[in-house]
């Protein structure tokens, strides 16, 4: 019986794209742009793991949320964010032989930056009340943060939760800033910015 080659697996969380910001937004700082969602989808490759001398073989992904997956490339969406514990089998089908646990991986989706934040109405009027939400926006590798809004028209607050009212007419590029203080990997500050437009 053939021995199988040692399996490299090639782990890839999938990213959002990043959209370019709006050329009509005054005044938006080049280190922010839209809204950083969570990742909830992964991809794994095990392509170049293939050992045509050992034959036909059969990848078998179990994904640790009571998914299982076959196929030498998969793609998955979580429902939760959580930690995930993702296991590969290999089998052979000439021989019926499996290889348990032939590799294993860790998928965090706890840990990873949130900056999202509701838009009430993308084209508002003068003097109408508006409540700004950062949502599930959060730095989980920091002890303490800060949320911080600027409104692009002079006034700032503090806080999960807001109320802003537009003085004037014009486009503001409203930006949610998180800065974040605590030991380790804790990232330092994060920001992302939306488009209001307000009218007479």
């Amino acid at each position: 019986m053939r021995v199988l080659r040692t399996l490299f697996v090639a782990l890839t969380v999938v990213m959002g794209l990043l959209g370019a910001q709006d050329a009509h937004a005054q005044d938006v700082a080049t280190d922010c742009g839209p809204p950083l969602l969570p990742q909830m989808c992964v991809d794994f490759d095990a392509s170049r793991s293939v050992d045509p001398a050992a034959g036909e073989l059969v990848y078998r992904w179990q994904m640790g949320d009571s998914t299982t997956l076959t196929g030498l490339t998969i793609s998955h969406c979580y429902k939760r964010r959580a930690r995930y514990q993702v296991v590969l089998e290999v089998l052979m089908p000439a021989t019926g032989e499996v290889r348990p646990a032939q590799k294993t991986f860790e998928v965090d989706l706890i840990t990873q930056p949130v900056i999202n934040f509701n838009l009430p109405a993308t084209t508002v009027h003068v003097g109408q009340a508006l409540t700004f939400d950062a949502l599930d926006s959060g730095l989980p590798t920091c002890q303490n943060v800060y949320y911080i809004w600027d409104f692009r028209d002079g006034g700032t607050q503090q806080g999960h939760r807001t109320e802003h009212t537009f003085r004037k007419a014009g486009r503001f590029a409203v930006r949610l800033s998180l800065r974040g203080y605590g030991p380790g990997n804790c990232a330092a500050s994060h920001c992302a910015t939306q488009e209001v437009v307000v009218v007479p």
